[in-house]
């Protein structure tokens, strides 16, 4: 057994060990092959190199001549654009001149008119305009914008700190601090019986104001009507006109408020009419007798909503030794307030500090008391009232009895006064509708006719 396992297997390792003899020259003879075949890639490799970089070189040289040729195709371009314009324009020009020496005058004039050039003009103008009214009142200021209508109602009232003049609150921020202030804040009106009382504040006031309203692109485009006291003299206009001009306004126009006041009632509308208008507002009141929308005669008197209020602080301290201010008063006038005897008798209770004692007080005031208080400073209307009467025209005086008296402003809302004054002097007095924006509604029809209006500071000059 042992014989026959090796024979037979000793053929099988000699077989192996031919097979790998046999493979042996073949393997060599490979290696050899891939020996050389990597000498002659190595040589190769060696020898593209350099041509790969002369490639890449002129690669980049062929860019910057195309980037150089296309600048400059571009700037031929762009020269034969502008050499063709040229050309176009010239010969629009040769043909306009050929037309005007070949077409008659009366052509052309149909071609483009004047007018339409002078119409075009003046809608741009308008439409770059912004125009604004103001009735500058003492108790308050009204802004009304074309187009827009009534964009400001506000109170005329400024809180400023005494010690750095600091402005602390405008409007009604300001009002509603009257007599709530701390030492040292003071709440005031820059504008007292229809003038400037405070020229600075005043015109803080109304670039505060303005500036509120009006865009800022179009600040230096705004023209400007105010409303005006007809007493007042020609330094208190320029005080107004050169505060308005300061806060940028391109135009500015005074109008006095009773003729603000019959434009607002429609007055203006009717020919040859004559009429009486007294407007009874914070600070004045203004009477004026009115025809052909010009004022014929006409006063001012420091009579007001504000004195009425004062007339009430003093009465209510002298019979009821109760101290109060003025919102306490402007209270008590609007709540019971009537200048008529006859009316019928209201009662409030109001608190206040005990003049003697300084203790908080109560006490019940009734309408009667508050028509005692108000008699003196009625009574002066209606003598302002007799006495231009007197310097009017008798036709005027017919028309007038005929028409009646007019009356507007936020202080001729008082119970009782037109009552008093249809029994006093003898003509029918009414009141119209919305008194306290009767002047403001006459500053926007002004408004319309605001390109035919002269600028008053040319006028003072």
């Amino acid at each position: 057994m042992f014989g026959l396992t090796n024979k037979s297997t000793q053929p099988k390792q000699n077989k192996k060990k031919r097979s790998r003899r046999s493979k042996g020259p073949a393997l060599y003879n490979e290696q050899q092959n891939l020996g050389a075949a990597k000498v002659e890639n190595s040589k190769v490799s060696t020898t593209r190199k350099p041509l790969r970089r002369t490639k890449r070189k002129s690669t980049k040289l062929s860019n910057g001549v195309a980037k150089q040729a296309n600048h400059l195709a571009s700037n031929m371009r762009e020269t034969m654009i502008k050499v063709t314009k040229m050309r176009r324009a010239e010969r629009r020009s040769r043909e306009t001149v050929a037309i005007a020496k070949t077409t008659p005058a009366m052509t052309l004039k149909r071609l483009v008119r004047p007018e339409q050039v002078g119409d075009f003009m003046s809608r741009l103008n308008r439409s770059l305009n912004f125009d604004l009214g103001i009735d500058l009142g003492t108790a308050n200021i009204l802004i009304f914008a074309k187009g827009k209508g009534l964009v400001l109602d506000e109170p005329a009232y400024i809180a400023r700190d005494d010690k750095t003049g600091d402005i602390l609150a405008l409007g009604e921020a300001a009002r509603s601090m009257v007599g709530r202030t701390p030492k040292g804040i003071s709440v005031i009106r820059p504008v007292q019986a229809g003038v400037i009382a405070d020229y600075d504040m005043t015109e803080f006031m109304l670039k505060y104001f303005i500036r509120s309203v009006v865009p800022a692109s179009r600040l230096m485009k705004t023209r400007i009507i105010v409303c005006v006291p007809s007493g007042i003299t020609p330094v208190e206009k320029r005080a107004i006109l050169e505060a308005l001009l300061r806060t940028g306004a391109k135009k500015t126009v005074l109008i006095e408020e009773p003729l603000a006041a019959a434009m607002g009632t429609g007055l203006n509308d009717a020919e040859h009419v004559g009429a009486m208008v007294v407007d009874v507002g914070g600070g004045t009141t203004d009477i004026a007798v009115l025809c052909d929308t010009g004022v014929v005669v006409s006063e001012s008197l420091r009579i007001g909503g504000d004195s009425f209020n004062e007339s009430i602080i003093r009465y209510i301290r002298r019979k009821k030794r109760l101290v109060i201010g003025p919102l306490t008063a402007e209270k008590i006038k609007i709540s019971v307030g009537t200048v008529d005897r006859r009316a019928k008798e209201r009662t409030i209770e109001v608190r206040g500090r005990d003049s003697s004692s300084g203790l908080p007080k109560m006490v019940a005031v009734n309408s009667l008391e508050i028509q005692r208080a108000l008699e003196a400073q009625v009574m002066n209307v209606l003598e302002g009232v007799k006495s231009i009467l007197e310097k009017t025209p008798p036709e005027l005086v017919a028309a007038i009895n005929d028409h009646g008296i007019i009356l507007t402003g936020g202080g001729a809302l008082i119970d009782g006064l037109d009552r008093v004054i249809t029994r006093s002097i003898g003509i029918a007095a009414y009141l119209v509708e919305s008194p306290r924006y009767a002047v403001i509604k006459g500053v926007a029809k002004a408004l319309d006719e605001m390109s035919q209006l002269r600028d008053t500071l040319d006028e003072l000059q």
